[in-house]
C-alpha cells in the first residue's frame, strides 16, 4: 500500500468520523508515518483525530501537530478548569479518594499523585481531557502497586491467551523489577493495544514497554 493511498485513507476516515470536524485538519503520511496538522476546536477531538488516523489500515505511527483553538466564547480561566477538573475527578467512583493533584496553566493540566493501578492513571486523564478548556493533558501520575505478583509474567501470558483480540503465540513477555517488555509482531493497532491493556491488567506491573511491531 502506498503513502498516498494510506494519506487519502486517512483524510476519508477524518471525513467519515462524525466527533471530527475535519475541514482544518491536515495529514501527510511518509513510510506509512501519518502526520496530522492543522487546528481543531477541543482537546477531545484533538485525541478523536488521533485514535481515527491509527485505525487505517496501513499506518504505522502516528505523529500530531494539531493546535486546540477554542472560540472566544468558550474561552475557559485556569482556575475554572482546575476546579472542575477536581471535581470530576472526586465524582470519579474507579478514582481513590485524595491523591491526585491537579495543575492548570495555559489550558494545559498536570495531574500528579500516586494511585495503585494504571487503569485509575488513565482513567483520571479520561475524566478530564474533555473539560471546556483543556488544551493539553500532562499525566504525571505515578502507578505505585502494591505487594508484588510472584508470577506477574505467567499471569500476564495467561489473559493474552484468554483473549480473542490477541494471537499470544506471537507475543513474548519479559519482567524485569515489575517492569515488562512485550515484543514480537501482530497484525494490526488493536491487537497490539490489547496485548498492551493485558499486561498492564496484572496487579505488580508498574511500567509497559510495548515493542510489539505491526507486520
Amino acid at each position: 500500500m502506498t503513502d498516498l493511498k494510506i494519506r487519502q485513507d486517512v483524510l476519508d476516515e477524518l471525513a467519515f468520523e462524525p466527533s471530527v470536524d475535519a475541514a482544518n485538519i491536515g495529514v501527510s503520511v511518509e513510510d506509512g508515518i501519518a502526520t496530522l496538522s492543522g487546528h481543531v476546536t477541543s482537546y477531545a477531538e484533538k485525541l478523536a483525530a488521533e485514535d481515527v488516523a491509527m485505525r487505517v489500515k496501513g499506518v504505522r505511527a502516528v505523529t500530531v501537530d494539531i493546535e486546540v483553538r477554542y472560540p472566544e466564547r468558550k474561552q475557559h480561566a485556569d482556575d475554572q478548569i482546575a476546579s472542575r477538573a477536581l471535581d470530576i475527578i472526586t465524582w470519579n467512583t474507579a478514582l481513590p479518594e485524595g491523591p491526585i493533584h491537579v495543575k492548570v496553566e495555559g489550558g494545559w493540566v498536570t495531574l500528579s499523585g500516586d494511585v495503585h493501578w494504571q487503569f485509575q492513571k488513565t482513567a483520571a486523564e479520561e475524566a478530564v481531557r474533555k473539560l471546556g478548556g483543556v488544551r493539553g493533558v500532562i499525566n504525571l501520575i505515578a502507578v505505585r502497586p502494591g505487594p508484588t505478583v510472584t508470577d506477574v509474567r505467567g499471569r500476564i501470558e495467561a489473559a493474552l491467551r484468554r483473549n480473542a483480540e490477541v494471537d499470544a503465540g506471537k507475543i513474548s513477555v519479559e519482567v524485569h523489577d515489575r517492569r515488562v517488555v512485550l515484543e514480537g509482531g501482530v497484525r494490526a493497532w488493536n491487537e497490539r493495544a490489547a496485548a498492551e491493556r493485558a499486561a498492564w491488567s496484572v496487579p505488580g506491573v508498574s511500567a509497559v514497554e510495548n515493542h510489539i511491531r505491526i507486520t
